[in-house]
């Protein structure tokens, strides 16, 4: 058995689906005998777990399996190893940097009030 990281997108469909498209990617780790073993349990994985619920407006919110586009063999049990990657050209260095550092902040200050809770 081989551990693999897989790549799943959706749709978010909310009410008659009247607004800008949305897409949901989620990466998830699946154990396997193989390539095509770990990409029918993905496929399993995504279509019982697609999610409905009623939002705020009182409108039906779907998410719609649309595909797997990704699997990664996971070749090291090394504590650190690269998951994920993603480089991106930003027009404004300053607010993604910021963006980023306040990003890291909520998540910090999340954790924290937990674990002293």
């Amino acid at each position: 058995m081989s551990w693999y990281l897989v790549k799943i997108v959706f749709q978010i469909i909310c009410g008659n689906g009247n607004h800008k498209p949305q897409f949901e990617e989620q990466l998830r780790l699946v154990l396997a005998n193989d390539t095509a073993e770990a990409i029918a349990k993905t496929k399993y994985i995504a279509l019982q777990e697609h999610e409905a619920f009623m939002n705020h407006s009182n409108q039906l919110v779907q998410w719609k399996f649309i595909a797997i586009t990704d699997i990664y063999p996971l070749q090291t049990d090394v504590d650190g190893a690269a998951l994920f990657s993603k480089i991106s050209e930003e027009e404004n260095a300053a607010w993604f940097i910021q963006s980023v550092k306040l990003r890291s902040q909520d998540l910090l200050t999340h954790f924290t009030t937990i674990i002293q809770s």
